[in-house]
Formats: structure tokens, C-alpha cells, sequence
């Protein structure tokens, strides 16, 4: 039996307007949840919100693999940009276990001097295997964040490495995370989430590693020079940063404040947000058809039958998935 919660969706929305951060919270809580009477709740806030969200917001999207210092990175970042007058959510985004479905969520730690920031909002999300580096609710999570009057909405990945695309598609501007001597430059320059960085950051510039992390900008330097971009839009920047010792901030602070300018005044910054607008739509027919095959006792009755029958070998997932949708679109 599924509980129904005794929540008034527009007195959320109100409270949402005025900042209060319980409400943001709870309306997270909501997205978040697989509970039916969330879900609907969830619809009726985002809806009415939709019309009214209008800030002037930027989307930063931040990855690295594990160990490249991308929480201590965070921390420092944020604060800086709080010291700009701005208010900044950080969603992060932990792995999680494919076996217990468990995560740990734990960048709240990781970013103690952070979390106490009156201007800065941390909401730690598990990925729950979904796919892309950022977990299936973050588009309406940074939507709810801007309703919340948040100027900045950071996302950081779960950082396994080149196919986090699912995060460059719902940000304006992207940071990727590099540490020092982590392999072959040019190779490390490949379809991927390399296309879609605005900055390379070399971190950990620091104690041993500084003349290792030197070396490794230059060559990415000179390996991006190979790479073409948007002819629209500025070079991809390298840009060698200490987080525990807080150097190289400035430099990132001030390539970012460059690429955001350029890229409104070339447009490039309104065509992300339309793409983006493309791809959150078709994200969520595409989970709202998956949702609603999975929730209809027939449809989800045959999809267990398909399941099976591919496990046996009687059929394959494209002969099945057709069954399925075949099925699915009769009933309509």
C-alpha cells in the first residue's frame, strides 16, 4: 500500500518563491521518490512552477574520474562565487552499488566549510545506475533549485570517466577535472566528454606533483591545439589549480566569466539552453512511456514474458522490444 502524504503542492510553490529551504527539500524528496502519490504530487509542483521560473541562471556541470579532487575543488569554487554575491547549489552525485542499490552520500563531509555557507545549498542524489553520470531526476532537481532563487547550479558527476554526456547535455558551461601524469594527453582528447569541456583542469598543481602537473598542462595544451571546436565558440582552457592551497582559482574564475560573456553574446549560450530544452523533453516522454509500460499490469506482465523468453533464447530484445511496444501502442 502506497502512502499518501498530507502535502499542499501550492504552498510548496509559495514557499519555494521565498527561499525556504525546507520546501525545496521536500520537493526533491518528491521527484526523487518511486511512491505514486510523490510522483503526482512532484507533476503538480513542477507544473506550476514552469511558467514562473525566468532567472537569469547559469548551469555548471563538473566531472572527473575518482581521486581527481573534484569535491575539495568544489568547496573552494563555490566559496568563491558566494564571495561574487551568488547563490549556489551544488547537486552531487554518488555511485551507486549495482548489487545492494546502496550509496554512501557522502559530500556533505567532504565539503564541511561548504555546507555551512548560508548561500550554498548541497543536495547529495544516488546515480542509481542511471546512465550518464548524473542521476533521473537532476534536470527537475536543477529546475527546482532555480525556482529557489539559486543563481548557480553546480552538478557534479559520479566521475567514472568518458561517458558522462548525460550531465553535458542539461549544463551551460562544463569543467572536466585532470591530475597529474594520468596518461597519454592525446589519447585522453577522444570522443566523449573531452568535446563538450569548456576548461580543462589540471589539479593537484601542489607538494610533489607540482612539476608533474605542470608538464601535464602544457600537454594538453599542445594536444588541444589538434582539436577543433565549434568554429563559434573559444578555446578550450587549461588551467592549473591547487584546491587545497586555493591557487589557480582566480584563473578559473576568469576563463569562466570570459566563456559565459562570449557565449551569450555569440548565442551560444541560448542555443545550449535550447538544445537543452530538447533533451529534457524527450528524457521525460521517454521515462514517462517506460513508467507507464512498467505500471500497467498487462503491458508489464508481457515485458516479464519477453524478459524470459530472451533468457531462455526463444526470442531476441529487438523481436521482444517490438512485441512490447507493438502491444503498448494498440491499446491507445
Amino acid at each position: 500500500m502506497e502512502i499518501k502524504r498530507n502535502i499542499n503542492h501550492k504552498n510548496i510553490c509559495k514557499k519555494l518563491a521565498n527561499k525556504d529551504l525546507t520546501s525545496l527539500s521536500k520537493a526533491i524528496t518528491l521527484i526523487e521518490s518511486t511512491n505514486k502519490n510523490d510522483r503526482l504530487l512532484a507533476n503538480k509542483i513542477l507544473s506550476d512552477l514552469e511558467n514562473k521560473n525566468e532567472r537569469n541562471t547559469i548551469r555548471i556541470g563538473i566531472t572527473g574520474v575518482p581521486g581527481a579532487g573534484k569535491s575539495t575543488f568544489i568547496e573552494k569554487f563555490g566559496a568563491n562565487l558566494t564571495e561574487m554575491g551568488k547563490k549556489v547549489a551544488v547537486l552531487t552525485i554518488d555511485p551507486s552499488s549495482s548489487i545492494s542499490k546502496g550509496s554512501i552520500l557522502g559530500d556533505k563531509t567532504r565539503m564541511e566549510n561548504l555546507s555551512q555557507n548560508k548561500n550554498v545549498f548541497i543536495r547529495p542524489t544516488p546515480a542509481s545506475n542511471f546512465q550518464g553520470g548524473v542521476a533521473k531526476n537532476t534536470r527537475e532537481t536543477i529546475f527546482l533549485c532555480e525556482s529557489a532563487g539559486y543563481d548557480i547550479i553546480i552538478v557534479e558527476t559520479v566521475g567514472v570517466g568518458q561517458n558522462e554526456i548525460g550531465v553535458a547535455e542539461i549544463v551551460d558551461f562544463f569543467l572536466l577535472l585532470k591530475i597529474a601524469g594520468s596518461g597519454d594527453e592525446l589519447q585522453g582528447i577522444k570522443k566523449g566528454i573531452t568535446e563538450y569541456a569548456d576548461i580543462f583542469i589540471v589539479n593537484k598543481n601542489d607538494g610533489d606533483l607540482a612539476s608533474q602537473a605542470s608538464k601535464t598542462a602544457s600537454d594538453y595544451k599542445s594536444a588541444l591545439s589538434f582539436y577543433n571546436k565549434d568554429s563559434d565558440a573559444l578555446e578550450t582552457q587549461v588551467v592549473l589549480v591547487s584546491s587545497i592551497e586555493n591557487k589557480g582559482m582566480d584563473e578559473v574564475l576568469d576563463s569562466y566569466n570570459k566563456i559565459v560573456n562570449v557565449n551569450k553574446a555569440n548565442n551560444q549560450f541560448d542555443k545550449r539552453r535550447e538544445n537543452q530544452l530538447v533533451y529534457w523533453l524527450e528524457e521525460e516522454v521517454r521515462n514517462k512511456i517506460l513508467l507507464k509500460l512498467s505500471s500497467e499490469k498487462e503491458t508489464s506482465e508481457l515485458l516479464e514474458r519477453e524478459v524470459r523468453r530472451i533468457i531462455g533464447g526463444e526470442t531476441g530484445f529487438y523481436t521482444a522490444s517490438k512485441v512490447i511496444i507493438d502491444r503498448f501502442l494498440s491499446k491507445k
